[in-house]
């Protein structure tokens, strides 16, 4: 059976590299082509991965046979080069959060439907093993009405952005916005997901405490959903450069009959899931604390990321629909526009007036 093609478009960020050790352990793909205008970074990828590079993505599609682009560009450039591949026939994987307006995230998705390619969008929590426990104690009504929820999401600093050759990002005409664009989309996916359910309305409020660039470094925002569920988000590249990974993280989920709390070890082997419940199934132990031995794999968010792109290598091998969509992209966007807008206008924000 022939492998799929994989191009990587765009070296200027921080998980192309971390990437190419998942499509290493997968045997139906393989990257045959890197397309980046630096041509240090090109060439120093090239070197180490042994693929092809080019200086711009219309020569690589023009020069090889390509199953699947996966789009690292600023997301500015992201609709650009996803409408050219689709245009194609080439299947994408856009890095969150596609793009920098869910209008122009909506226009990838509805030229892909047309064209009968698919789109997906990496937000591979929902593959950690504690994420999949934690909805079915949700659908099991173990945690009975959902009331209250909180997402924290810290990972810093700034400086690692420069490092990492992804200076962009911490220019919002390019990237949309601080770190609810990067990072809070991970947790509003996340949560959707959890609930099963839309969000109605939000509060927003952005912080900004560096000088030097022209986006926040710290979001905030209460999101409340149609059955009535209220989370808190706090997100931020503000966290202390000895935190373990760099990032802090933290799930919580208050409901009628139970509570459950978890701090996820970004990338860790290990992991720790607290759960309180009235439900007569926990009679007899109703405090309960479950362990995680996590299979290893280097690479992008460890086997969350593994697993992810085998879903994306089948899906493509089955004709299949993506593991994640890129209509589930253009909601989570959705939901950051508004929270920019109420951020801005200091008033709450309903999502129903963003269509």
């Amino acid at each position: 059976m022939e492998k799929i093609n994989i191009a990587i478009i765009g070296l200027r960020h921080l998980h192309p590299r971390s990437y190419m050790s998942h499509f290493k352990m997968i045997e139906a793909v393989e990257v045959v082509a890197v397309a980046e205008t630096n041509a240090s970074i090109r060439n120093q990828f090239v070197n180490d991965f042994k693929v092809h590079g080019y200086s711009n993505w219309i020569e690589l599609f023009e020069k090889e046979v390509i199953d699947l682009a996966a789009i690292f560009l600023p997301h500015i450039q992201c609709p650009e080069a996803a409408l050219d591949a689709i245009n194609r026939g080439i299947h994408v994987m856009i890095e969150k959060p596609m793009t920098v307006d869910s209008a122009s995230a909506q226009k990838i998705v509805d030229h892909a439907k047309k064209k009968n390619v698919m789109v997906t969008t990496p937000y591979v929590w929902r593959y950690h093993p504690v994420v999949k426990d934690i909805r079915q104690l949700i659908n099991a009504g173990i945690l009975g009405q959902v009331i209250g929820c909180t997402g924290r999401c810290a990972a810093g600093r700034l400086q690692r952005y420069i490092d990492g050759n992804a200076e962009w990002m911490l220019d919002a005409t390019q990237s949309g916005g601080g770190p609810m664009y990067n990072l809070g989309v991970h947790w509003i996916d996340l949560f959707n997901w959890l609930l099963g359910n839309s969000v109605q309305s939000v509060l927003g409020n952005n912080v900004k405490v560096n000088q030097s660039y022209n986006i926040e470094d710290n979001s905030f925002a209460i999101l409340t959903y149609e059955n009535g569920a209220v989370l808190n988000l706090d997100i931020s590249y503000t966290v202390p450069d000895a935190y373990p990974h760099g990032r802090d993280l933290f799930i919580g989920i208050r409901g009628t009959r139970g509570v459950i709390s978890w701090s996820p070890a970004y990338e860790g082997e290990k992991d720790e899931l607290f759960i309180c419940s009235d439900h007569e199934s926990f009679r007899g132990a109703p405090i309960q604390h479950r362990t995680y031995e996590l299979a290893s794999a280097p690479g992008y968010s460890g086997a969350m990321g593994l697993h992810y792109l085998k879903d994306v290598a089948q899906a493509i091998r089955d004709k299949k629909p993506a593991p994640i969509s890129g209509e589930d992209g253009v909601s989570v966007l959705k939901i950051v526009e508004a929270i920019y807008k109420s951020a801005e206008e200091k008033m709450i924000i309903n999502i129903e007036d963003m269509k």
